[in-house]
């Protein structure tokens, strides 16, 4: 009788230590929920956002995302840097270089930018490519540092002041070339065709200045230049208001100039579409659960006149929905080369602490359907290269080439619209009594 209690004592004493195990698991797991600090919540918070918004939520099971989160928080965490290097630590298996956090001195230059007042820097638009995390050119802002010096779309820093971009990453990178007026910073580059250069760039305060307009006047024509450097929130009203002064001269024609538009705020982009298109489709937007409906313009346009749009491989984002949109409408011809190939959204956040996190929540698709991440839109007409330094100055070639275009699109439509005019008077002169 001994033995059988004893023998049923056993599996009871395993039983009851797995019950303390569970009980000691579930205390470490539920405990940390009301003694994290700052630090550590501020992980928390990134993870969720990323968690709840992320495009790719497959990717969560290939990296083991939960076990990410749990291993950011096994480290100390006891001040903001640490809490920043876990965060990046946590989000580095995602893959995703536009997937990150920007520290708070980061995110305020990237709110300044999306104003678009001034930035002190070498004004370099930069991009991250997703196949060797590799921090390339995407454009110079014009009349910065980095224009005057040459720098094309393209280019890879190799390195900023001794230190590797692709070990930095995107916004440290950014950091280390903004900084005070009048100061230094040397920059190896690898350039389009291989060839490794180190310059010195001197920062200065670079205008954002995002619109430009000019009329631009000839023998026999008179036609509206409309350059659009990036999609920063006041640009929409801008863009209204240079379509009204051009209009107030008469223009017959459009030059919509969108190289070196990185792009900048979705919103901004679609807006300006409104302006050209009426009632057609923009973009669709594919996210975590499907492919959404199309966005669709508004039924009043601002100007529905002819038009030629310059692109070049400094179009990206935002700038490349647009040019999408007026390609696939058949609204714009597209000239210059192909484009950046930046189809991706992020959404911003602001975290508790002052800090933001971008977020990769959707990829887009012109309305036709198709995807342009890492292939770019391809133009109607490719210019012939090299391509002019200088956009929209008074030696650039391709200006000069989308004048021409211009100028003969508006010359083939009053040739046609004569020629519909005599076959009417024609038809009427045709006429018999009887049939009058």
């Amino acid at each position: 009788m001994l033995s059988s209690v004893k023998s049923l004592t056993k599996p009871l004493q395993r039983l009851f230590a797995v019950f303390i195990s569970f009980g000691i698991l579930f205390q470490v797991l539920t405990q940390p929920v009301f003694g994290l600090n700052d630090g550590q919540l501020l992980v928390i918070e990134a993870w969720n956002l990323v968690n709840e918004g992320y495009l790719a939520p497959k990717k969560f099971d290939e990296i083991q995302w939960k076990r990410l989160r749990q291993k950011a928080l096994e480290k100390p965490i006891n001040n903001s840097q640490q809490a920043y290097a876990a965060i990046e630590a946590m989000l580095l298996p995602l893959g995703d270089p536009y997937t990150r956090l920007l520290r708070p001195e980061d995110y305020e230059a990237m709110k300044k930018s999306n104003i678009g007042s001034e930035i002190n820097g070498v004004g370099l638009q930069l991009g991250a490519r997703k196949d060797d995390g590799e921090i390339v050119v995407i454009s110079p802002l014009e009349g910065s540092p980095a224009s005057d010096a040459g720098i094309t779309s393209g280019t890879i820093l190799k390195k900023v002041n001794g230190e590797s971009p692709k070990n930095l990453g995107l916004e440290a990178t950014a950091a280390r070339l903004r900084g005070q007026t009048g100061s230094q910073v040397i920059v190896e580059l690898q350039k389009p065709n291989n060839e490794i250069e180190e310059i010195s760039l001197e920062r200065r305060s670079v205008d954002l200045r995002p619109v430009r307009t000019k009329r631009i006047r000839n023998e026999s024509h008179t036609l509206g230049y409309l350059r659009i450097t990036q999609f920063s929130e006041g640009v929409p009203d801008q863009v209204k208001e240079a379509l009204e002064e051009l209009a107030g001269k008469d223009i017959e024609g459009l030059i919509l100039d969108l190289r070196n538009n990185s792009g900048g705020l979705v919103s901004s982009g679609l807006a300006v579409a409104n302006d050209f298109l009426n009632d057609k489709p923009i973009v669709e937007t594919k996210k975590r659960n499907g492919i959404n409906d199309p966005i669709n313009s508004g039924i009043e346009t601002l100007y529905d006149g002819p038009m030629v749009t310059l692109v070049n491989k400094g179009t990206a984002s935002a700038s490349e929905i647009l040019a999408g949109a007026l390609q696939d409408n058949q609204r714009s011809e597209l000239i210059g080369t192909k484009t950046f190939g930046k189809g991706l959204i992020q959404s911003l956040t602001n975290l508790s602490d002052g800090s933001g996190l971008a977020v990769t929540v959707a990829s887009y698709l012109t309305p036709s359907g198709r995807d342009i991440q890492n292939l770019g839109i391809e133009p109607n007409r490719f210019l012939e290269m090299p391509e002019p330094l200088n956009p929209g100055s008074d030696e650039d070639r391709w200006l000069q080439d989308a004048e021409l275009l211009m100028q003969a699109t508006l010359d083939k439509e009053a040739i046609s619209e004569k020629n519909g005019q005599e076959n009417q008077i024609n038809q009427e002169s045709d006429l018999t009594p009887k049939e009058i």
